[in-house]
């Protein structure tokens, strides 16, 4: 039986502790759907699997440091793997995205407006830069820029 296209498996995973994550709580559950709806919408198999992690501002400022070259925190971070149509028998691994809530918090009211929209736009974000979107590529920046808008407007419908 062949998989087909669909929401992918997405783990969810708030690695902030329990302190950070009463003080500052997210839906794990609804931003998961997100990224599974996003990386499906964009042709990811039902077989794929991806990840979305909630980390800290320190931890993420280490991501940033280690696969980036930055410095301090930035608010979405993605690690494609093996692409949305690497639909062997077991299914591919499409990626991980990570996101720093108290980044998004502190963005939110000059950007999205409130803490889940932003997080909506960071996880649809994430997740065409796991299906090879590239915002360095003049023909995709604004497409990169604009399509997590429509994605994460399904969040809150």
């Amino acid at each position: 039986m062949s998989a087909t296209v669909g929401h992918p498996v997405v783990d969810t995973v708030d690695d902030r502790g329990e302190a950070a994550a009463a003080a500052l709580p997210v839906d794990l559950d609804a931003l998961g759907d997100l990224l599974g709806a996003v990386l499906g919408a964009e042709g990811a198999l039902s077989s794929a699997h991806a990840s979305l992690v909630v980390v800290s501002p320190e931890r993420m400022a280490e991501l940033n440091a280690e696969h980036l070259g930055g410095e301090g925190p930035t608010d979405v971070l993605s690690f494609p793997l093996d692409g949305i149509d690497d639909g062997g028998p077991g299914g591919c691994i499409v990626g991980d995205v990570v996101v720093c809530p108290q980044v998004a918090a502190a963005q939110a009211p000059d950007h999205a407006g409130d803490l889940a929209s932003e997080l909506g736009l960071l996880v649809a974000h994430g997740a065409l830069h796991l299906c090879g979107w590239d915002h360095a590529d003049p023909a995709e920046r604004n497409e990169t820029k604009d399509t997590p808008k429509g994605a994460a407007g399904a969040l809150t419908k």
